[in-house]
């Protein structure tokens, strides 16, 4: 047989994705574990996207009840293929193929393979491979990496032509091809003509009667085709992870390499070592990061905004030149040139205008606090509209539940509000409006009113002496007056 087809534009990527991954101890598929924002199957998909496939191919098998429905959120025109049974990849190769000519009737092209487990992956290094692969005209190509420190890989053997030999485990190698340093990463590229004629050739005659993959090796070269190698340079992008160690050191480099990659691009990070910036936050230039920042989901931060230190920010939008401080917020909008802290809460629904201000100890849900308006301190604002210009009094209080339902505050514009207030809603606050500290606002104030609710202040005057006698307070109450006897108690 010789090479079936020449390159072509086809492409197929076979992601496989049905290991249990036992070695996580955990009850969420080893593929679904999150680094840096995405799950590390998450991160694979992204990278075969960028390859520009025809078809997109995940083998699932266990618990694919969790990882069919992630894959299709990601790829929504992904191809789902079910091993039933774990039997190796060569099997789970078959099942990805039999669902390809199943859907398309046919499969030509090239064919990649990759794991789901390798988080690290990037979209361009799966395209010089495929290039290279195509450019051959070889039927079988590997990608692989040198390493300083082989151990635990298997090597790939290479005639004095260039061309792979063979792969050979460590347990089978001998001591020479032991120094070898070039090792297989599990991914390869394969002319689909030849794929599909391997794959009923491979055997399960091994000690865990599992089909291998990488035996379509030995069946390229026995028929007569061309079996090559691409060596990536940046050998860490083939690295898996197959415990939660092995995970919290990939998610160490990618975050590194993530910030690295926006200090290019104009970004200051303070301290690199205690900022944690996910894969699908965006950064614009001149934002300053602070220590102890993390930079979660959908964040988008604008130039010249300053965040830290001591932030963790998920899903927030935060506008040119603002300020966030020892915060922590989703879901939430902070305008341009706002402030929000230091200690402040913004939970999902939280938008704040430009210039506005959410200060210290200050929690916020599904609240709009207009251009300019500010909520200083010591507040809580839960489903209210605070207008432009409005200042809220330190100890404001929106009462927003009734014990059944959530009701709505409306404060307008340039308002002034005291400390100590109770909003009880739903009630509206007129634009203009004052309220006396200590107040609580039952019912609208109209615009420019004065909203006051407490009596007259009145004193009972020696009550302190009468009905704490002999404590520090009633000493220093009759040491201020010089004589107790010298006031008259009210009745």
């Amino acid at each position: 047989m010789s090479s079936a087809s020449a390159p072509s534009d086809d492409l197929t990527v076979i992601v496989l994705a049905a290991g249990g991954g036992t070695r996580m101890r955990s009850k969420t598929m080893k593929v679904l574990h999150p680094i840096c924002g995405r799950s590390m199957l998450g991160h694979v998909l992204r990278a075969a996207q960028a390859a520009e496939p025809r078809r997109l191919v995940a083998v699932i098998g266990t618990q694919r009840e969790q990882v069919g429905p992630h894959v299709l959120e990601l790829v929504p025109d992904a191809l789902l293929a079910v091993q039933e049974t774990p039997e190796g990849t060569g099997h789970a190769v078959r099942a990805a193929v039999d669902a390809v000519v199943g859907a398309d009737g046919d499969l030509t092209g090239t064919v990649l393979v990759t794991a789901g487990d390798t988080p690290m992956l990037e979209g361009e290094s799966l395209r010089d491979f495929v290039a290279d692969h195509r450019r051959s005209g070889r039927a079988v190509s590997i990608l692989t990496g040198r390493v300083a420190d082989p151990t635990g890989y298997g090597r790939i053997v290479r005639e004095p032509d260039g061309s792979v030999a063979a792969i050979v485990e460590e347990k089978e190698a001998t001591d020479y091809q032991r120094e070898i340093n070039e090792i297989n990463s599990g991914i390869l590229a394969f002319d689909a003509a030849f794929l599909r004629s391997a794959l009923p050739r491979i055997s399960n005659d091994n000690a865990k009667g599992e089909y291998y993959l990488t035996d379509a090796i030995a069946l390229a070269r026995g028929d007569g085709l061309q079996v090559g190698a691409f060596p990536v340079v940046d050998v860490a992008q083939t690295e898996g992870a197959n415990d939660r160690a092995q995970l919290a050191d990939l998610a160490r480099e990618m975050n590194q390499r993530i910030l690295r990659r926006w200090m290019r691009e104009g970004v200051t990070v303070i301290d690199p070592l205690t900022t944690w910036v996910d894969a699908d936050v965006v950064l614009s230039p001149d934002v300053t990061i602070l220590p102890n920042v993390q930079l979660l989901g959908a964040t988008i931060v604008g130039e010249d905004a300053v965040i830290g230190p001591d932030s963790t920010l998920r899903d927030v939008e935060v506008g040119q030149a603002a300020r966030v401080v020892r915060t922590h917020a989703e879901l939430a909008v902070v305008g341009p040139a706002a402030q929000v802290g230091p200690f402040s809460y913004l939970r999902p629904g939280t938008r704040i205008g430009a210039e506005g201000k959410v200060g210290t100890f200050v929690e916020t849900k599904n609240s709009v606090i207009a251009a300019g308006a500010k909520v200083p301190h010591l507040s809580y604002i839960g489903d209210a509209e605070i207008g432009e210009g409005t200042n809220i009094g330190a100890g404001t209080i929106t009462a927003n539940y009734d014990g059944v339902a959530k009701h709505r505050t409306v404060v307008g514009a340039h308002a002034r509000t005291g400390s100590n207030n109770t909003f009880v809603a739903p009630v509206t606050i007129g634009d203009g409006a004052v309220t006396g500290a200590g107040t609580t606002v039952r019912t609208d104030v109209p615009p420019g009113a004065l909203a006051v609710s407490a009596g007259s202040q009145r004193h009972l005057e020696g009550w302190v002496l009468r009905k704490r006698a002999g404590t520090a307070a009633a000493d220093a109450a009759a040491a201020a007056l010089g004589d107790a006897g010298s006031t008259t108690p009210e009745a």
